[in-house]
């Protein structure tokens, strides 16, 4: 996307300003700020508000898909809650590249700061790839290093929390668990303490023992695994509080970590760069670096491995293979080939029942998820895989009556292969 006209966020700004960042993932948000606070920057964490589409439509087209109308909303709700002065704010936005992958947002961003009459606000752009920088803001070595200690304990807690909580006898243990261990995380990040790898392996099996300690009964209850477009699936603001309405009907859910994801957008950017013809140097650079993200994927797994209580994500590597039978790995647009293979992995780990989230009006979703809807009943016939889709008018009862209608067994089956027949016929 063509870059546009933009407010810079100097060197000076690093002391006097907060950066506001979306709420985009729930896991990880603190230890991310904490890492951040370890590089210099104050970062703070949009906080969610009500009718956030009420803020941005006025500016924007109801075209837009779900993932821009919140966060720009967010966005404007931060300028008129009154608790910033525009001039010591600036924005972040997250951007993976590729097709959308929230490109589109960070200009928007700053187009609709024009609109409103806050152009002076810069917007910062979060992306490995060295696009849209500015002078102020760099990602250093330690701001890396932290951010990538914040990911990977926030994958584990994540993990591991999902795991227990459904089947905790005191009700609150594993939420007590990780909400302590969050909080003594972010205080080592943010001090550079017990994040080395060495040290990161010793924290993980501190961290997997104690959520192993905490009593549980075996209970049969539904199991319902969760994939999706990245924003949709992480955020509680994008999601509705998908995890919270999960938790009311007495579900285990499980959703796939960041890692992978991680894994998934460098192996896409250089399979971008072997077709454009890239050269053997840039080649051997995202080598490195997806063989450094394997690496610290395999001692998070091979930690949860340890304890026979606890199943880890499959490595990014068996991943690729399983969604193979599904879709091409040359699909990487969005979350491409990733989606498919979180839908395989979570079944095969037992989760009979999935939920494929995505906002309305994101064709890149309805491609790469809807899209291989027929093969994954087909493989998986056992299976209740329903996709859900989030846009900011439908009716909460309407979207929980469809989530309840996809994770009731065969009810949802029979309507999924009566709608298929009469597409058929029609056809």
């Amino acid at each position: 996307m063509k870059e546009v006209d933009r407010a810079e966020f100097t060197k000076a700004m690093k002391s006097t300003h907060t950066i506001l960042l979306p709420n985009m993932l729930h896991y990880h948000n603190a230890l991310l700020q904490a890492a951040f606070a370890a590089a210099g920057y104050h970062v703070e964490i949009l906080s969610e508000e009500k009718n956030l589409p009420g803020y941005s439509l006025p500016y924007i087209s109801g075209d837009y898909c779900l993932p821009t109308v919140l966060i720009l909303g967010q966005v404007l709700a931060a300028l008129r809650s009154g608790r910033f002065s525009p001039d010591q704010i600036a924005f972040m936005e997250p951007q993976a590249g590729g097709a959308c992958r929230a490109g589109n947002i960070y200009n928007s961003i700053i187009e609709i700061l024009k609109k409103t009459g806050y152009s002076q606000i810069p917007v910062i752009s979060l992306n490995a790839f060295g696009n849209d920088r500015h002078p102020g803001f760099t990602i250093t070595p330690k701001l890396l290093f932290c951010a990538i200690a914040a990911v990977c304990f926030g994958d584990l807690l994540m993990t591991l929390y999902q795991q227990v909580r459904p089947y905790e006898r005191r009700k609150g243990d594993a939420k007590a668990c990780w909400e302590r261990w969050n909080r003594k995380l972010c205080e080592d990040i943010m001090t550079g303490k017990n994040i080395s790898r060495k040290k990161r392996k010793e924290q993980y099996r501190q961290i997997v023992r104690e959520f192993a300690q905490i009593p549980v009964e075996d209970r049969d209850i539904r199991r319902v695994g969760i994939t999706g477009e990245i924003y949709i699936k992480f955020s509680p603001i994008g999601n509705r509080h998908l995890e919270q309405f999960l938790q009311e009907q007495d579900c285990a859910y499980r959703m796939g970590g960041f890692v992978n994801y991680s894994i998934y957008v460098v192996d896409s950017e250089q399979e971008d760069k072997k077709l454009s013809g890239a050269g053997r140097i840039a080649q051997k650079a995202y080598d490195k670096v997806i063989r450094y993200l394997i690496r610290i994927q395999q001692d998070i797994n091979q930690t949860i491995a340890a304890e026979s209580r606890f199943l880890p994500d499959a490595d990014f590597a068996t991943m690729k293979e399983m969604a193979a039978p599904i879709i091409n790995k040359g699909c990487h647009t969005g979350d491409g080939w990733l989606i498919a293979a979180e839908v395989a992995d979570l079944v095969e780990k037992g989760y009979e029942n999935i939920l494929i989230v995505h906002p309305f009006g994101c064709l890149v979703s309805h491609v790469c998820e809807r899209g291989i809807m027929k093969k994954l009943h087909e493989r998986y016939p056992h299976v209740n895989i329903h996709t859900v889709e989030y846009d900011y008018d439908s009716a909460h009862t309407l979207r929980e009556s469809r989530i309840l209608l996809g994770i009731s067994g065969d009810t949802y089956k029979r309507i999924w292969l009566d709608e298929e027949k009469q597409r058929h016929l029609n056809n």
